[in-house]
């Protein structure tokens, strides 16, 4: 079977296999040929297609010897054709992934039964950006039309799920589709229909209000008819707007790297995974640094995907990283508990917890874990699931003896390439007609890249940028080399380091040593620029195609760990250490201004404390939105966790504090309190050396929140006690208070409580601060409320609801549900349901779970007490649904109300 691919890179496969076609040029008279499949190109045609305006001299005997080559490596069952002046290409339309993805949007039109899953079919088709190593003005027209297409493909893909009511799947993809393409008003309806479904009016609302501004500013226009009645709809809550809708289904990560461009050899092994994957043993792929481990993880884990239905998981444990940030395993398991679309509000703190948890969302579930970069076997165990029907795949440098003998893992061994497979690996990326020219030239290139698939890659693609002779490269490389022992396969590898780095134009290799100056697991374009101080995109193709650097998910590059070290020590010996303190400045900067943008986004009623402007050469990323700002949190999260241990231990203390500052909001926002305790640590300390007392604060404050969830409230208690001692701040003082509150709650200590809020209502209301009054006084009511005294906790709480601003939904909400207690407790039944009824809608609103739930449980008390049973049932039948769904421990206090007692 012959497969054509031009939906990414430009591949041909028979029967699976990849088939060698040849240089970047002759892929672009193949990829000219195969867009007009079974049509006759005419020379003249192919030419312009091929190189545009700059036309070589001989172009038209280029065109024919492209094609003669191309008749070589073709299968039998392709024909290209002379005729008339041109070429034509035969084959079966079909095989072209480009028209198959046209004969599959085609066939949804006329088919509407079929249609959302033939619209799937077609989507899954691409593979990235098409013919995406090929670049002339003909096919930079080409692409652009084909991403025109696949955007309506997915719009009208996603109209039809929105149809069938399963718009929860939508919404990830939803944020993302928007935050490309914030004019796009068919997106934004497809957006703010699936939050209004979701429950989320609020967002809705919000999102058309973001959407409409924008329009007016950027293009002096409103929305159109389609996006108003939308909000028409909305503001009259429109049955039309609602469906049927099914259980929101949890989503199906596909978290794999990208799969290596070509892979050859390891035949042994790949039939070694193909023979334990049974899912009962772990797997462990053991083997010296670059000697291709996880290529060979990645290409066998993509081959078995479909073998797993409910998903893959991967993570760079980092254990080896020359940073020493290794990736601890509860920031490993908390990912995938995010990955698997828990609450992030409802995970537990404790890792013991976070791992039960995970082994309990696997349950009865087929997936691959691909657990890449072990250290050893007890950064893997929390990591393991329980079900028989998951496989874990690790690799390591360690052959983790201590796995073996508790969990019966699988061992495979990776030894280095065998001159054979070194040989095949060549001719997969060079093609055989160069290395059989010359074949003393290609064994004398194996044997200086020691059999190690890292080194044979780079050289490999340093060869296939020139036209030169293998001679000449070998002579090249053999020149290039440091002195060393042949028999050290470590320096062998580091010397084809050098080699390739000094190939490298001066602007690249500069970018390349800075690189290894950054802390974190990988990079994005805009703090790479940031680093670098210029743009650098062009230098970071640049890098890639040297392969030495690799692009692992779309604007993010991650560095092999010997590539690393090598670039951190070539910044040493080349940068001056201005150069480097001015480098990792930029860098910070970038990285404080763009978090505390964010922070704003996520939280614009925050008190703000601003940093110093950002040094020339930082460029911040512009973010405008909530979406975005969560979703470059999201994308940078364990970056930034570097970035502040990096920041305080290089002598940016100022740094550390900002950005401690800003990532705050985020991670409590996400629940990652022990990611809260640590850069609780870090500013804290940073703060004594800067001895500000602010700072102080405000880091005994993020320690005291995480040990708060942790369930050490002892030692929250003392943080928020030592935040007060050097708190001069009146505003900061009373957030103090109001935490301290919450501690003696969960201690059971009311009267403390009381005490405490009744101390933050008088700093927010010396210091005229209208919303912390509003939330203090509804605190206040609520512990008066709990310590028996409800006539003055009704007082207090309706002082508060009137003076809640229209803005302050979380703060409304939780004051009805005061009320609702309050009302309860005094015997006023219906009052109560009344107050707990707003109390649930403007929750619903905020798409908050586990709150809905909460109240919900209130109401069935309520309605039982005032005599309606049914009702009392259909509340707790509800937060039952939602509990078990968030896999929430209080589940269980609604299911005993549900247990048929005497009524």
């Amino acid at each position: 079977m012959v497969e054509f691919g031009l939906l990414g890179d430009v591949e041909v496969r028979v029967d699976g296999q990849v088939v060698d076609v040849g240089h970047a040029r002759q892929r672009c008279v193949l990829t000219a040929l195969l867009v007009d499949v079974n049509r006759l190109v005419p020379v003249d045609v192919l030419v312009d297609r091929v190189w545009g305006e700059q036309v070589p001299y001989r172009a038209r005997n280029a065109v024919a010897g492209y094609v003669s080559r191309l008749r070589q490596v073709l299968p039998s069952g392709v024909r290209i054709t002379g005729r008339q002046g041109g070429y034509v290409l035969t084959a079966d339309p079909l095989s072209v992934d480009l028209h198959r993805f046209g004969h599959l949007v085609e066939r949804a039109r006329v088919e509407p039964d079929q249609a959302t899953a033939l619209l799937s079919e077609a989507l899954r088709l691409w593979r990235g950006e098409p013919f995406s190593t090929l670049d002339t003005p003909w096919l930079v027209g080409v692409r652009s039309s084909l991403e025109a297409r696949r955007l309506a493909a997915v719009l009208d893909r996603n109209d039809l799920v929105l149809d069938q009511g399963r718009h929860a799947s939508l919404l990830a993809e939803l944020e993302e589709l928007a935050a490309l393409l914030p004019l796009d008003e068919r997106v934004a309806g497809q957006l703010i229909l699936a939050l209004y479904r979701s429950g989320r009016q609020a967002d809705a609302l919000l999102r058309y209000e973001q959407v409409r501004v924008r329009l007016a500013d950027e293009l002096g226009t409103d929305p159109g008819p389609a996006l108003r009645l939308l909000h028409k709809h909305m503001l009259t809550a429109d049955a039309a707007l609602t469906v049927s809708a099914p259980a929101a289904a949890r989503p199906v990560p596909r978290q794999l790297p990208a799969p290596p461009c070509s892979f050859a050899g390891r035949g042994r092994e790949l039939a070694a995974l193909d023979a334990i994957m049974d899912g009962r043993h772990p797997i462990v792929v053991s083997g010296t640094a670059g000697v291709g481990k996880t290529a060979l993880a990645v290409h066998w884990a993509h081959r078995v995907a479909s073998s797993f239905p409910d998903g893959q998981l991967y993570v760079n444990l980092r254990g080896f990283d020359p940073s020493g940030a290794v990736t601890a395993p509860g920031e490993a398991v908390r990912a995938f508990l995010d990955a698997l679309g828990l609450d992030p509000q409802r995970i537990p703190a404790s890792l013991d917890a976070q791992a039960c948890l995970f082994r309990s969302a696997l349950a009865d579930k087929r997936m691959l874990i691909l657990l890449d970069n072990a250290r050893d076997a007890d950064q893997i165990r929390p990591l393991l699931p329980g079900s028989p029907g998951c496989l874990v795949l690790v690799t390591s440098r360690n052959r983790l003896a201590g796995l073996v003998a508790t969990h019966g893992a699988y061992p495979l061994a990776l030894d280095l390439l065998s001159t054979g497979e070194a040989h095949d690996l060549l001719v997969d990326r060079l093609g055989l007609d160069r290395l059989r020219a010359e074949p003393d030239v290609a064994d004398e290139i194996i044997k200086r890249c020691a059999g190690l698939p890292i080194a044979l890659t780079i050289v490999a693609a340093r060869v296939a940028c020139t036209t030169f002779p293998l001679r000449a490269i070998a002579a090249e490389l053999r020149g290039g080399l440091d002195p060393f022992d042949g028999g050290d396969s470590a320096t062998d590898v580091r010397a084809v380091f050098s080699w390739s780095y000094h190939a490298l134009a001066p602007q690249a290799a500069r970018l390349f040593r800075l690189l290894g100056l950054h802390p974190g697991p990988d990079i994005s374009v805009a703090a790479a620029a940031s680093l670098f101080g210029e743009p650098v995109r062009p230098l970071l193709s640049e890098l890639t195609r040297a392969h030495l650097l690799t692009e692992h998910q779309h604007g993010r590059y991650v560095f092999h760990d010997l590539l690393r070290a090598y670039a951190t020590e070539q910044a040493s010996l080349h940068d001056s250490a201005e150069e480097r303190i001015a480098a990792t400045g930029r860098l910070h900067d970038h990285y404080v201004h763009t978090a505390h943008a964010a922070t704003r986004l996520l939280s614009p009623t925050r008190d703000v404390i601003t940093p110093p402007s950002p040094r020339a050469g930082a460029h911040p990323l512009q973010l405008t939105d909530f979406a975005q700002a969560l979703a470059w949190f999201t994308a940078e999260h364990h970056v930034l966790l570097a970035v502040v241990e990096h920041a305080a231990a290089n002598g940016l203390d100022p740094h550390a504090r900002h950005l401690a500052w800003a990532l705050a909001e985020f991670l409590e926002r996400r629940g990652h309190w022990t990611d809260l305790a640590a850069v609780g640590q870090v500013a804290l300390a940073a703060a004594m050396r800067l001895a500000d007392p602010l700072a102080q604060s405000h880091a005994h404050r993020y320690l005291a929140r995480a040990s708060t969830q942790l369930d050490a409230l002892d030692e929250a208690h003392t943080h928020l006690q030592r935040s007060l001692d050097v708190s001069g701040d009146p505003v900061g003082q009373a957030l103090t208070h109001r935490e301290l509150a919450y501690v003696c709650e969960r201690q059971g200590q009311h009267a403390q409580a009381l005490h405490h809020s009744s101390q933050a209502l008088d700093l927010y209301a010396a210091a005229g601060h209208r919303r912390g009054q509003a939330g203090s006084l509804n605190a206040v009511g609520w512990y008066q409320a709990l310590l028996g005294d409800f006539e003055k906790a009704l007082t207090s709480c309706e002082k508060a609801l009137g003076l809640l601003e229209p803005d302050d939904l979380d703060g409304q909400a939780s004051t009805w549900d005061s009320l609702g207690y309050i009302h309860h407790h005094r015997g006023d039944h219906r009052e109560a349901i009344g107050c707990y009824q707003r109390s649930l809608d403007v929750f619903r609103s905020l798409g908050d779970h586990y709150w809905t739930a909460d109240v919900l449980i209130h109401l069935g008390d309520s309605h039982l007490t005032a005599g309606d049973a049914v009702s009392a049932d259909v509340a707790w039948q509800e937060a039952l649904g939602i509990l078990e769904e968030l896999g929430h421990p209080h589940a269980d206090a609604a299911r005993a109300r549900l247990s048929p007692v005497p009524r």
